[in-house]
């Protein structure tokens, strides 16, 4: 059986399997019933991890150990593969959630916060600097920074921009407003993105933008995100913000955009 390697690393990644278990079962559906010494010789797996890895895939519902001697392993049809894998995912992530969710409140998060506050205490504030690489990436740092907010945040981005922000930190939004926190967002308002306006409004001034093009968000006169590639140009994997905890050159930023925002 001769399985390509394509193949094999997309049934890893869609099945959550090592190398070893994608390539027995692979061996195991092309056979239908075979023994692990037979499934070895066709996978080059060695034998010594044949049973190991059999006995794993079996837990997690890609087989059947048929009863006799020698021992032999049944394959399971895939459709009912990807119904147990699915179903097993679930349970295991409600079950990390539920594991996070009491940490959440426990003594441990208090010891963790102590010991960030601390290690945060003692970092010389040119320090506090990092890249961003990866739309998510930005995109995470971008709601924390906005979760810790206390007075404002300046938004300066694109027509498509303005979209994901929405989408992606409008509970976060509605929660600073919650606080006080004033919410100032200027992008170029199109046909295309009015339903994001409408979704927003009530959380954010938004300004109508088309004289200048950048992305940045400042918050609170201290933190600053700027990206440094147009984002019509980058693939969202490969897009790079800057984040800067830096009161100098983030007060120059929201001096510049509140000149904007006095702009008829």
């Amino acid at each position: 059986m001769i399985v390509k390697e394509e193949m094999l690393s997309k049934l890893r990644r869609h099945f959550d399997l090592n190398l070893y278990e994608v390539k027995l079962w692979a061996a195991l559906l092309s056979r239908g019933v075979s023994t692990a010494g037979e499934l070895s010789d066709i996978a080059d797996v060695p034998r010594s991890r044949s049973y190991d890895v059999l006995e794993s895939l079996e837990k997690k519902g890609f087989v059947v150990m048929k009863l006799g001697k020698p021992i032999k392993y049944i394959a399971i049809p895939p459709s009912e593969v990807v119904d147990r894998v699915k179903k097993n995912m679930h349970v295991e992530a409600q079950e990390k959630v539920k594991r996070l969710d009491t940490v959440k409140n426990s003594p441990l998060l208090e010891e963790l916060e102590t010991l960030h506050t601390q290690g945060i205490n003692l970092v010389d504030p040119s320090e506090m600097s990092g890249s961003l690489r990866g739309r998510n990436n930005v995109y995470n740092h971008l709601d924390l920074l906005i979760k810790n907010a206390k007075e404002n945040v300046n938004i300066m981005t694109t027509d498509s921009g303005f979209m994901r922000k929405v989408e992606g930190l409008k509970s976060s939004f509605e929660k600073a407003k919650r606080r006080g926190v004033k919410i100032r967002i200027a992008a170029p308002l199109t046909k295309e993105n009015k339903e994001a306006y409408e979704g927003v409004k009530n959380f954010a001034e938004v300004k109508h933008n088309s004289k200048v093009t950048s992305r940045f968000i400042t918050v609170d006169g201290k933190d600053i995100v700027f990206m440094t590639i147009d984002d019509k140009e980058v693939h969202p994997s490969y897009d790079l913000g800057i984040w800067v905890k830096t009161p100098y050159f983030t007060s120059s930023m929201d001096q510049m955009f509140n000149h904007f925002w006095t702009l008829k």
